[in-house]
């Protein structure tokens, strides 16, 4: 099912894929990792002027990665801003997505965090490093594949 967005974008000829919508009826769509800049860039000028939140998650052991925004159109006198999720996916090897910190400035550590927990990294972001864990720590602890370092299970220890 095609949202008003999704249907804007297609007007347009810009490339993407619906997924429907959340339970809250937020529309959601899936972009490639290199048409996400020119494609955040757009949403901003179109009226998309508030990123409420970025976030990434491991979709599958050996999977996908998935980098999550949700932008918001802010206006004065509306009650109910219209929002949408953004979802681009990126494989494991090399997880490269353009940074948005230039479009919204609020993705800063939002995105280092999913740098330092899943290993996404994202281009040209002014200061993608670890922000959670140390700088010497090795891996990426969201990982549904990570294995800690120096862990060991205890089993039937009572």
């Amino acid at each position: 099912m095609q949202g008003p967005l999704s249907a804007w974008l297609v007007k347009h000829g810009l490339v993407h894929r619906s997924l429907g919508f959340d339970y809250q009826g937020i529309e959601t769509l899936q972009i490639k990792p290199e048409d996400w800049h020119s494609i955040a860039v757009i949403l901003y000028v179109y009226g998309y002027n508030y990123l409420r939140s970025q976030c990434a998650y491991d979709v599958a052991p050996g999977g996908l990665l998935a980098s999550v925004y949700h932008l918001t159109r802010i206006e004065s006198g509306i009650d109910q801003p219209e929002e949408v999720c953004i979802k681009v996916y990126v494989p494991r090897k090399n997880p490269r997505i353009p940074s948005i910190f230039w479009v919204w400035k609020s993705a800063d550590f939002q995105e280092r965090e999913s740098y330092d927990m899943l290993g996404i990294s994202y281009e040209n972001h002014p200061r993608l490093k670890r922000i959670l864990m140390p700088e010497n720590w090795i891996g990426w602890p969201l990982r549904k594949d990570y294995i800690a370092p120096n862990f060991y299970e205890i089993q039937d220890a009572y």
